[in-house]
């Protein structure tokens, strides 16, 4: 039974280097894709007569930009990047962390991503062997992954991950991978988002200024949906825990961008990870309550 659960883990975890490579891709470009969308919108809005066909005009002129085309490239010399310079980690240690064309350094994320979604995968499926649900959890653990990095470079949550996450995580338990009922998903969805809606509103009120984005709400809501209204106190506390933490050490690093802003999704992801790896009642017993 061990060897078989190891085997499968070990099969998952190499299933995992493989999609955290293309969440490598995601990370980089989803973020671009939408400014790109988001400027179409605004010259087609905004444009004079005639500016939307011209809009439109322009977006075809565009070259394509997408999840799958053009090839990756080096950003420093434009190098195309063949296959077998994109192999997850592999790639990043035969060629000493380097560009192959103008030996530019390429950023320790890329492997470090790879391998963190790889370990993701092989422990959520080591959990839950010979079934789907090991699968389920592994897309989620996915998504926070790529939601972070995202909303940490940008300052962006796409609905293209937090809505698909909310989603499936209605669709999760009543299909019974979540251990929770439809009915606690549901309300935990309702909950998330509007427990961090009026946290929103009352600090605008108070201070006129925006203390987080709506993408928060919606990530939130996605807990509640995998993890049921019960848990969402003890992941708004870790992600608090860890972003006074993170904080600091920006803060004391000189690290903070302008404005000392520093996006709360991030936080709230890691927040979910820790649910996820190790249960909302840890969290809980970790704070001592």
């Amino acid at each position: 039974m061990l060897v078989s659960q190891g085997v499968d883990a070990a099969l998952a975890g190499v299933l995992g280097l493989m999609i955290g490579s293309f969440l490598n891709v995601v990370i980089h470009r989803l973020p671009k894709m939408m400014e790109r969308q988001w400027a179409a919108e605004c010259a087609e809005l905004n444009g004079a007569e005639g500016g939307a066909g011209q809009a439109r005009k322009a977006e075809t002129a565009q070259e394509p930009f997408n999840l799958v085309v053009p090839r990756s490239r080096c950003p420093h010399c434009d190098h195309a990047i063949r296959w077998y310079e994109n192999l997850p980690i592999l790639s990043y240690v035969f060629l000493g962390g380097k560009c192959s064309s103008c030996k530019a350094p390429i950023s320790l994320r890329y492997p470090l991503v790879e391998l963190a979604t790889a370990l993701l995968f092989a422990w959520c499926v080591w959990r839950m062997p010979g079934s789907l649900g090991g699968l389920v959890w592994s897309g989620f653990a996915a998504a926070l992954l790529t939601a972070a990095l995202i909303d940490w470079d940008t300052t962006y949550l796409p609905d293209d991950i937090t809505l698909p996450l909310l989603w499936v995580g209605l669709l999760a338990a009543i299909g019974g991978f979540t251990g929770i009922s439809v009915a606690d998903a549901v309300w935990g969805a309702v909950a998330g988002y509007m427990s961090l809606w009026g946290v929103y509103w009352l600090f605008k009120l108070t201070t006129g200024k925006e203390g987080m984005g709506y993408g928060d709400f919606k990530l939130f809501a996605a807990f509640g949906a995998w993890f049921g209204w019960q848990a969402l106190v003890p992941i708004v506390l870790m992600a608090s825990v860890i972003g006074v933490v993170i904080g600091l050490i920006l803060k004391f690093n000189s690290g903070l961008r302008e404005g000392g802003y520093v996006p709360f999704g991030p936080f709230l992801a890691g927040a979910g990870l820790t649910a996820m790896l190790f249960g909302p009642d840890a969290i809980l017993r970790t704070v001592g309550l």
